[in-house]
């Protein structure tokens, strides 16, 4: 390994790549100008007291701070991998609480720590915490959801509430997940999904139907924030963030 590779991986230098992604993500921030659909969804359902399961896709998730009303913090899934270390140490700088580990794939939990991850997120939830998810993380395959957050919402009674961002200006990355880099001074959608609360009680068929619904959910949310800003990808406009 080199020295320069070596030096990435240290704590130091995760630390200050933290420190300067979370400044770039709040730039991006302030100088977008959004467009929110059904924006009232979170805020209702924290203001009952009701914990939630926010999932958007694995290549969506640099600007997830700015979807989050708070002021409860929002707990957030990461894997233990090197991806997931510096998606932890830029969230922190929002307030975001880390779980470490990953969900469900069949015969990856144990060096994953899938199932200690799943107990730490059902006692969270049943605390009336909420937790976040990259539902097809940590290493894909990209929009395919995990079997995880099926039981994770099936055991707590938390609704899954798909969220997706998207913004008019960004460069896509050659990575499994096509990780999308959002840029600065341009227009931005973010989007909330309905709530979907599932049976305790499912059977495989079941837990699949539902699998595929929540699947599908998502993919419509990224689908409809995209089509928002279809006609607005050379708009280079910076203001404050409406």
């Amino acid at each position: 390994m080199g020295l320069g590779k070596r030096f990435f991986n240290t704590s130091f230098a995760r630390s200050m790549i933290g420190v300067l992604a979370a400044q770039y993500v709040r730039l991006v921030s302030v100088t977008t100008k959004w467009q929110v659909v059904d924006g009232h969804i979170l805020p209702d359902l924290l203001a009952q007291g009701q914990a939630v399961i926010p999932v958007t896709w694995h290549g969506r998730l640099m600007m997830i701070p700015r979807s989050w009303p708070g002021p409860q913090p929002l707990h957030l899934l990461v894997s233990r991998h090197g991806d997931g270390e510096l998606a932890a140490r830029i969230m922190e700088h929002f307030g975001m609480r880390m779980v470490r580990g990953s969900t469900h794939r069949p015969g990856r939990d144990r060096d994953k720590g899938g199932a200690v991850a799943l107990r730490q997120m059902l006692t969270l939830l049943k605390a009336g915490h909420s937790v976040g998810v990259t539902p097809d993380g940590p290493r894909g395959p990209a929009r395919k959801l995990s079997s995880g957050v099926i039981t994770l919402a099936r055991l707590s009674g938390a609704p899954i509430v798909p969220v997706m961002i998207s913004t008019g200006r960004h460069r896509n990355f050659r990575s499994w997940d096509r990780f999308r880099l959002a840029l600065p001074c341009s227009k931005g959608a973010i989007v909330y999904g309905a709530p979907i609360t599932l049976d305790r009680k499912m059977d495989p068929a079941q837990e699949e139907a539902a699998r595929q619904a929540v699947e599908a959910a998502l993919n419509a949310t990224m689908a409809q924030a995209d089509n928002l800003l279809a006609n607005v990808a050379a708009d280079r406009t910076c203001g404050t963030a409406l």
